[in-house]
């Protein structure tokens, strides 16, 4: 239960900190006649945002789980640690790409907005 919570606040967290940002992305610079985003320009914004929190989060959780699992076999059987290690940093760089791929996609969104 106690995780929840953290979890719950975290969230709670991040929803307000883009609903923050969402106001200051929709102001306009000074005096000047610029135009305003649109509202297809603050979605985008949101999912870019939305994008690489939950790709960051889930890459996290990910690449916790394949280090905690590894190490716990090593510590089960330590003469095969040369045996688990190469599969451990595999596993950790194709978890890490997926998160590079959604920065990417996340930057392309950005560049989107007028």
């Amino acid at each position: 239960m106690k995780r929840f919570a953290k979890v719950l606040a975290g969230m709670t967290a991040a929803m307000v900190t883009m609903l923050v940002a969402t106001a200051a992305f929709a102001q306009t610079a000074g005096g000047d006649a610029a135009v305003a985003f649109s509202d297809r320009d603050k979605w985008i914004a949101i999912a870019a945002g939305l994008g690489i929190a939950i790709a960051a989060f889930g890459g996290a959780l990910g690449q916790g789980r394949a280090a905690a699992a590894a190490l716990d076999g090593i510590a089960r059987q330590p003469s095969a640690s040369d045996k688990l290690f190469t599969p451990m940093i595999l596993g950790l760089a194709l978890i890490e790409s997926l998160v590079i791929y959604s920065l990417i996609i996340s930057i392309i969104l950005v560049g989107k907005v007028h």
